[in-house]
């Protein structure tokens, strides 16, 4: 085997080793950002970011995001280790990813249409599927008629901020404990759901906000979120 061969296994061996902690210190140190900096950026203590990058503690999902934004890696790398750790600067809507085994792994990109927006507070009135603003560039969804919806309110905050973009799936089964996209009597509404026999109840994830119950009868549909996608 070729010494390019060898310093590549070595690479993939080492990634496959290291940490959470271990890849996001690499992130943040080709970033020439220092810990107490990160900190500042995440709204958090400098020792909560040492306690994650001695491995002492996990970042939740929102702050991988967070450190993923502002270290400029891709979230998917900070998370497993697998695959680039930066974003691909073109536009091409396939990626091959080179494997150990001399096989290619391709990931389709689909655009999808940006609807209007979804309100994450009270119930508003409800969007507009014939009215595309734009579109958007995900993976991996498998449902031709997914679409994505701007955000507006704050009551799954921090989870899902407003600004940010919901994709949604109309395919997929909604199930206790997923958050959904929910049309009740003509409005709509972005809330985790919780299902019985004859409600549903609304439950934001902001404890500033009251959760809400309706009845099965007075929902139109219950609409699976499957991606969300940060404003920056």
């Amino acid at each position: 085997m070729s010494p390019t061969h060898n310093a590549q296994d070595k690479y993939d061996i080492e990634t496959m080793k290291s940490t959470i902690g271990d890849r996001m210190r690499k992130a943040r140190e080709n970033k020439e950002i220092d810990q107490g900096s990160l900190a500042g950026k995440l709204d958090i203590a400098s020792r909560t970011v040492q306690r994650w990058e001695k491995g002492e503690q996990v970042p939740g999902g929102d702050f991988l995001m967070q450190i993923a934004r502002w270290t400029g890696v891709r979230p998917d790398w900070l998370l497993t280790g697998e695959g680039d750790m930066y974003l691909r600067t073109d536009r091409s809507h396939n990626i091959l990813r080179f494997k150990q085994d001399s096989t290619f792994r391709k990931v389709n990109l689909v655009e999808i249409p940006l609807l209007s927006s979804v309100p994450a507070g009270k119930t508003a009135a409800i969007f507009h599927p014939d009215q595309v603003e734009r579109y958007v560039t995900v993976d991996n969804l498998n449902d031709p008629g997914a679409f994505a919806l701007v955000v507006k309110g704050a009551s799954m905050s921090p989870r899902i901020e407003d600004g940010d973009i919901v994709v949604v799936s109309p395919q997929r089964e909604a199930r206790s404990g997923d958050i959904c996209v929910v049309r009740v009597n003509d409005e709509d509404v972005l809330k985790m759901v919780k299902l019985d026999e004859e409600h549903v109840h609304l439950i934001p994830l902001n404890t500033e906000f009251d959760p809400l119950t309706v009845r099965k009868r007075d929902i139109a549909f219950i609409w699976k979120v499957v991606r969300v996608i940060k404003n920056l």
